[in-house]
């Protein structure tokens, strides 16, 4: 069992959820959409044994690369010999500054493979680092794609949907089978871009306010609006941001969350 979780003599550990990417094919197809170029910033989130570091680096010279498992340091150390400036941060991403890594007036772009156990709550760390960053690629698992990139009335519709739709741009580029990598995760993948917006088309008044409304909107997903957020709105507020209070939150379009929200504010 431990030897088909082996990569590269390196073991993957199930608590940092490490799938490490094999297929040549699938990485020229993410290098090719990510089009790295010298003088850009840069930054990639779990570089693992390096599979995309060593394609992005010598193309850009200098990049930084932020890796949880110090096991992989020294590793990702010898691997940049010769190739480029590797800089690299032992850190859990989810706390990491990225603000510490820009120069000012500078804009990041960030990409990698992330776990999949943290990759909902990195994706909205960073997004509320927006105006840092410029675009972001993540291999993702293919069920968290789909929901991001999922309309009004759609089953896959929900918190994750508004609010990543509400910060950034978001479009699948393709998926990617769980043959390549190792160990085969039980999902598939899909390779998502993110664009922060430069002015966001709808702009929450209180954005914690908003979160918190939509959160607690699809806690109670089954339900009316008027039912859902009976602790928070009035039906006659629902209607002063003419949405219709016995609508289902999977049926309410971003607009109109936040014209709820800023009713509220």
């Amino acid at each position: 069992m431990a030897q088909n979780k082996r990569h590269q003599g390196h073991l993957a550990r199930k608590r940092f959820g490490q799938n490490f990417l094999h297929d040549e094919s699938i990485i020229h197809r993410i290098i090719m959409a990510i089009a790295p170029k010298v003088g850009q910033h840069m930054v990639e989130i779990g570089p693992g044994l390096g599979a995309l570091t060593k394609e992005v680096l010598p193309l850009v010279g200098v990049m930084d690369a932020i890796e949880l498992d110090r096991d992989l340091i020294a590793r990702l150390e010898q691997m940049a010999d010769g190739v480029g400036e590797l800089r690299l941060h032992n850190a859990d991403a989810l706390k990491f500054d990225f603000n510490s890594l820009a120069k000012k007036g500078e804009q990041l772009r960030v990409f990698g493979n992330l776990p999949y156990n943290i990759s909902t709550p990195l994706i909205f760390h960073l997004c509320a680092q927006g105006k840092l960053i410029k675009e972001m690629h993540f291999m993702l698992q293919k069920e968290v794609v789909d929901r991001m990139i999922a309309e009004p009335g759609s089953k896959r519709y929900g918190r994750l949907t508004i609010m990543v739709q509400y910060f950034c741009q978001v479009r699948c580029l393709f998926y990617v089978p769980a043959r390549s990598f190792t160990p085969a995760p039980k999902v598939e993948s899909a390779i998502v871009r993110l664009q922060p917006h430069s002015e966001k088309p709808y702009t929450a008044k209180d954005e914690k306010q908003f979160s918190t409304l939509v959160t607690t909107a699809f806690n109670h997903r089954r339900k009316t609006l008027r039912n859902a957020l009976q602790d928070m709105v009035t039906e006659e507020q629902l209607l002063e941001a003419d949405v219709n209070p016995s609508a289902r939150p999977e049926t309410i379009s971003i607009a109109q969350f936040v014209a709820i929200a800023n009713r509220l504010a």
